[in-house]
């Protein structure tokens, strides 16, 4: 990662708004189709959570506010991004890790398993936030929520998703998914692109 003049970026004007805010985060919701996920969760024995980090990597991947964030006073500038995932680890608690994205649904899955069980034995987060853009993820999979608003600490000017336990009907499988991201990182208006390129990736996805 660098450091970028943000007069010199897209971001010039919500720097210049934001950073100071004491609350510069906004959150939106949106309910997801997740039929073809669970699908081919069932079908190839993949696990449903490691297929929505890929979908949320690839959309990310695609808008290009995702690679820069404001970190302290700076904006920074990276060259890759990462998604990380809550695990739940050895001692009975939860530890943090951050998995390299890929294109490659078959790297990025090897990496999703190695350093989970990694994380998960070791019970030592895996960061990679001094390398890579990190979107945070939460899931509470075993849960029924409609939603929920991440905590602004501050310090951690991340975009983060949360979601909980997707829901089955006749005709399709939904998910309610919550996405905070920083006002200075991106616009409403890139983060409807990118939770509409995240419907894409998760309907065009095959294997």
């Amino acid at each position: 990662m660098k450091e970028v003049n943000p007069k010199e970026t897209s971001r010039a004007y919500a720097f210049e708004m934001w950073m100071n805010a004491p609350m510069p985060m906004v959150t939106f919701f949106k309910t997801l189709d997740v039929s073809n996920l669970v699908k081919i969760s069932r079908k190839k024995r993949l696990k449903f959570n490691m297929l929505m980090c890929y979908c949320i990597g690839m959309a990310a991947s695609k808008v290009k506010e995702f690679y820069m964030l404001p970190v302290g006073n700076k904006l920074m500038e990276y060259d890759s991004i990462a998604v990380n995932t809550i695990v739940a680890n050895s001692a009975g608690e939860v530890s943090s890790c951050d998995l390299p994205f890929s294109v490659n649904l078959q790297q990025f899955n090897n990496d999703y398993l190695c350093l989970t069980r990694e994380t998960a034995k070791s019970c030592t987060d895996h960061d990679l936030s001094h390398q890579s853009m990190v979107i945070g993820t939460s899931a509470l999979a075993q849960y029924e929520i409609d939603g929920a608003v991440g905590m602004y600490s501050g310090i951690f000017n991340n975009p983060f998703m949360i979601w909980g336990k997707y829901k089955r009907t006749w005709f399709k499988t939904t998910l309610t998914v919550s996405f905070q991201f920083h006002h200075t990182q991106m616009d409403g208006a890139h983060a409807s692109m990118f939770l509409d390129r995240l419907q894409s990736e998760i309907n065009k996805i095959r294997i």
